[in-house]
């Protein structure tokens, strides 16, 4: 088929899927405008994560708040690798659309669902069969042990409407369409605020509850995205159909799944191991970073995902050789993260304890103040994360994406290290811990521009 015909079936694509094109129309409004639907996502994400934890420390204990935050901890490391895989194969989605490939594009969908199948399931089997040596590897208390053991096995079982969710929304976002996923996002956060309150507000079935109401909701949105796509995309669905896959487009796949995966692993094992240490310090500790880090989540997520937007802009322009595009495109984007996360930052300063006191009592005033130990140490640097997340997205989306496991390293390294050293002083304590997030992030950033300075005429060169 030649390109013209070619461009055609993408604009039909477009009108019928409410996508859009981002090698076209003015710069700035075109990337915010599909990156919106993306950051509304990720706050509903996080409503969702945090009334999981508004419901439990209200509703049931301290502990079961702190078994909760050390589960979630533990999910978002697992989640993170199936993010990973389909955040990479999002980018070579977004490449063969720019480029007008539609046999790349179909080739790539089948074997990035293989992929992300096998993956899935050696993640759900392999986490089963090892809870206790999990809870043990990341040092839960001894009076929360069975607590913990019950919620874990439980949202194990969400792990392949996790994979369902984020492969068919990788594949839409890719293609310009960042809505949709956002409306079934919804329906399944309405679903577990609904279900959480019943089951354990009302009925009373403790973590469990809170477990059952997140793994219904999963399931709700992961099947039906699927159905969805399948319905409304004929491409997809005739790729499916047809499923076939050549070696050569699984193995450029797997090189920027597996790299995008590792980054997301790397990163997320490093906010892990830092858990384990946070553990150590007993339940009041924990409770306080559990509660802190859902605050801190919710506030620079935000920017997370518009770099997520941002990869999908550079890869589509990449794709399509919009070498100006691109240029424009890295300078409103660095605008943009560093004027939302200043505002954000001073937000949080303010607004420390009010916003902890929504997940703990009044009365658990240890748990309170350490908590706004962590907000005040960590929030006034929310811009390095912001630009860290924009590296990221650049590298991925420029064909590098094993620079971005460079600066993910980098960042967590440090974080680890620094926290491992610094809590083991007296009289530093945990907020060496806490100040070790912001110095990662500080040095992940010097390398990541120091890095694009000097390379910045290959990246980009058409």
């Amino acid at each position: 088929m030649n390109i013209i015909g070619l461009k055609n079936i993408n604009r039909r694509i477009l009108k019928n899927m409410n996508q859009r094109d981002l090698t076209k129309g003015s710069v700035f409004p075109t990337m915010f405008f599909f990156a919106l639907p993306m950051i509304l996502g990720n706050i509903l994400q996080q409503g969702y994560n945090i009334v999981d934890t508004w419901v439990v420390g209200q509703f049931i204990s301290s502990d079961a708040l702190a078994a909760v935050g050390s589960a979630f901890a533990l999910m978002t490391f697992l989640t993170s690798v199936l993010l990973g895989l389909c955040m990479g194969s999002g980018v070579v989605f977004s490449l063969c659309f720019g480029n007008h490939d539609e046999q790349r594009l179909k080739n790539s969908i089948c074997a990035s669902l293989l992929l992300t199948a096998i993956i899935s399931v050696i993640l759900t089997v392999v986490s089963l069969l090892n809870v206790d040596f999990i809870i043990e590897w990341m040092n839960i208390p001894k009076e929360i042990t069975e607590i913990t053991r019950i919620y874990l096995i439980l949202v194990f079982c969400g792990i392949p409407a996790v994979s369902l969710y984020n492969y068919f929304g990788a594949y839409l976002k890719a293609i310009g369409n960042s809505v949709i996923p956002l409306i079934f996002l919804g329906i399944s956060t309405i679903s577990n605020i609904v279900l959480d309150i019943l089951f354990v507000a009302v009925f009373k079935f403790g973590t469990a509850g809170a477990a059952w109401a997140t793994i219904i909701s999963q399931y709700l949105s992961g099947i039906g995205i699927s159905v969805y796509v399948l319905m409304k995309n004929k491409i997809l669905r005739m790729a499916l159909c047809h499923f076939k896959i050549k070696k050569s487009n699984l193995k450029e796949i797997t090189n920027y799944s597996l790299l995008t995966c590792i980054q997301q692993s790397v990163m997320n094992l490093g906010i892990l191991m830092v858990q384990g240490l946070v553990n150590s310090f007993g339940t009041t500790v924990m409770a306080a970073f559990a509660a802190a880090v859902k605050i801190d989540s919710f506030a620079y997520m935000p920017a997370q995902e518009y770099g997520n937007a941002f990869s999908t802009f550079i890869a589509q322009n990449a794709g399509a050789r919009q070498k100006e595009r691109i240029t424009k495109g890295i300078s409103y984007a660095i605008c943009t993260i560093v004027t939302y996360c200043i505002f954000i930052s001073f937000i949080l300063w303010f607004l420390a304890k009010p916003l902890l006191l929504i997940f703990i009592d009044s009365n658990e005033k240890e748990i309170i103040a350490e908590g706004i130990r962590y907000l005040h140490t960590v929030g006034p640097f929310y811009c390095g994360i912001g630009c860290l997340f924009l590296f990221y997205g650049l590298y991925r989306a420029l064909g590098k994406p094993s620079m971005s496991v460079v600066l993910t390293i980098i960042s967590l390294g440090t974080r680890v290290a620094l926290s491992y050293k610094l809590s083991a002083i007296a009289s530093i304590g945990t907020t060496g811990i806490w100040w070790s997030i912001p110095i990662g992030w500080g040095l992940a950033d010097l390398v990541g521009g120091l890095y694009y300075l000097k390379k910045k005429k290959s990246l980009i060169r058409f």
